[in-house]
Order: C-alpha cells, then sequence, then structure tokens
C-alpha cells in the first residue's frame, strides 16, 4: 500500500446549498437499504480527516462503529476538540450555554482552560480507532488569531508534550509563525510534529510557507479552496469553501505530495472545500494526477457535476 493517503475532510454534508446529497451520495429517498455514507466514501478513498470532532468530544461508541464500517488499512485522521485549540470559541460556546445565569469573565476563562482530564476523554474516545490501528494523525488546528508569542508557544509545547505518543499535524495561520521559522521549525521538531502545510487565500497577516516536510515521520497537507472573496464574510459557513481547483492547480500539489512522500514514511493529503463535493472531486483529480488506484466508480450525477 501507498506511504500516500489521499481524501477529504469530512463525508458527511446532508445539509445545506452544498450538500453532498445527490451528487456523491444518492437522495435519501433514492439510497438502497442499507446504504451507508462512511462505507460508500471508504470505497473511494482510504483516508478522511474527521470534523465533527472538533464541535464535541469523540465517543468510543461512534468511534467503534466508524472502525467496523470501514476496510482494514483505512485511517481516520481526527480533529482536535476546540477546546484544545479554540479556547475563545468555547467561551462563548460556554457564555451562551449558561443563558440567564451570570458568570464572571474570569470563571468562564478557568473553564475554557483544557485540562487533563479533557485529554482523557478525547484519547478515551479514540481508542477504538487505535485498537484497530486506523488512526492517521491528530489534527490540531488552530485560528488565525493564534499568534507565535511566549505563552502561544509554552501552550502549543505542552500540548504536543500531553499527546505523546500520537501522530499530530499542526496548523498554525498566522504570519507570525512563519516569520518566526527557525523557532516555530525547532518547536515542532522537537515533539516530531508536522507543519501542516495548507492551501487558502492569502492575506497580509496569513502565514507563508514552503510546503517541504519538516520532518520525516510523515507530512501533512490540507487544501481548503481559494475563495478569497467569500474567506472572511461569506453568506453562510460553507460558502467559505465553495471552490474547484482545475487540474493545473492541483498539479503544483500533487508534484509537492509526490515528492514529499520520499522524504517521509506517511504522508497525508486532505481535500477540504466540501461545496457540493468538490473536495471529492479534487481528491480523485489528485489521485489520477499520481497514479494512485481509483478502484470505485463514481455516480454518475457526480461525474456530470
Amino acid at each position: 500500500m501507498s506511504n500516500l493517503r489521499i481524501g477529504t475532510s469530512g463525508w458527511n454534508y446532508p445539509r445545506g446549498k452544498g450538500t453532498w446529497n445527490g451528487i456523491f451520495y444518492p437522495a435519501p429517498r433514492q439510497r438502497p437499504k442499507g446504504f451507508d455514507e462512511l462505507t460508500f466514501y471508504a470505497e473511494h478513498f482510504n483516508t478522511v480527516e474527521v470534523n465533527s470532532t472538533f464541535y464535541g468530544q469523540p465517543r468510543p461508541e461512534v468511534t467503534r462503529r466508524w472502525a467496523d464500517r470501514t476496510p482494514e488499512g483505512f485511517e481516520f485522521s481526527v480533529k482536535l476538540y476546540q477546546k484544545f485549540t479554540h479556547p475563545g470559541m468555547f467561551k462563548e460556546t460556554l457564555r451562551r450555554s449558561v443563558g440567564s445565569v451570570e458568570a464572571t469573565e474570569q470563571a468562564l476563562g478557568e473553564l475554557a482552560r483544557p485540562n487533563a482530564a479533557d485529554l482523557e476523554a478525547f484519547i478515551r474516545g479514540i481508542d477504538p480507532l487505535a485498537d484497530r490501528g486506523k488512526i492517521g494523525a491528530l489534527l490540531a488546528q488552530f485560528p488565525a488569531s493564534f499568534k507565535s508569542g511566549e505563552p502561544e508557544r509554552d501552550y502549543l509545547a505542552h500540548l504536543l508534550r500531553s499527546l505523546h505518543g500520537h501522530r499530530v499535524a499542526v496548523e498554525l495561520r498566522h504570519r507570525s509563525w512563519s516569520d518566526a521559522f527557525a523557532q516555530t521549525l525547532t518547536l515542532l521538531n522537537a515533539f516530531q510534529a508536522a507543519w501542516v502545510q495548507i492551501d487558502e487565500p492569502k492575506f497580509r497577516f496569513s502565514i507563508r510557507q514552503n510546503y517541504l516536510p519538516n520532518v520525516q515521520g510523515f507530512y501533512y497537507m490540507r487544501l481548503h479552496g481559494r475563495n478569497a472573496a467569500e474567506w472572511w464574510r461569506p453568506a453562510t459557513s460553507e460558502d467559505r469553501y465553495n471552490y474547484l481547483y482545475s487540474a493545473a492547480e492541483l498539479k503544483k500539489f500533487s508534484e509537492t505530495a509526490d515528492s514529499a512522500r520520499r522524504l517521509v514514511k506517511k504522508a497525508y493529503l486532505y481535500a477540504n472545500n466540501h461545496y457540493s463535493a468538490k473536495s471529492v472531486a479534487n481528491a480523485a483529480m489528485i489521485k489520477q494526477q499520481l497514479g494512485e488506484p481509483i478502484e470505485a466508480e463514481f455516480p454518475g450525477e457526480f461525474i456530470a457535476r
């Protein structure tokens, strides 16, 4: 089996204008009895990046079913729960949940700070995948507001130390991290963490990257699309990812992934431009450009779209 895994970010998009239903998956009323989205997805790709664990801690009974519904050798890369990477977002979630009950900023801050119990719950939630050899990497995706500074570097080191024994891919978006290139590289390399290579609309404060692997263990690339007009103030969150890469645009990433996989033990590439299954199309195109096997047929509706 190739050491390069290619897939999409998420597999379940049942609602909105950019739903996968009726495009990659049959429309709900047209599905054969027993149809399962994850099983169908796993016939086309050998890995997937899990987004749902960002919004809630993974539960072992759920991840056990994921393992059961996918073939041997299939891998899940799992995004860390938002409390580990987006404390501000988690704090706002807490604020809404308390409703009319008054809570001080200090109390909310304490509740939003991840602790050992949170980490234990996350690890326990993914144990069924680890037991079956189906864990790819853990994705620590930080927001653009997470800037390089001593407190942030200390926190990142603490998080990576806590996740010892797992492959961890770190997505940093603010330019301060690439401006302090040597310092960032030293920190990530100390924990054998992959610096996630990302393609997205670039702005003045966006991180600058060279797409090269920073560790020999594994490589991690994410393609978010280039819908600059909808990136910061989309009408709906899904509109941000409404972008289809052309074959010419993908060629650079295919060549980069091909070079990277010759330098590392494992390489992961995920398309996150999920609107209307455009990520599925682009992931399949990359597989084709790299000569990776495309073993399952794609639906007629998908080909036509």
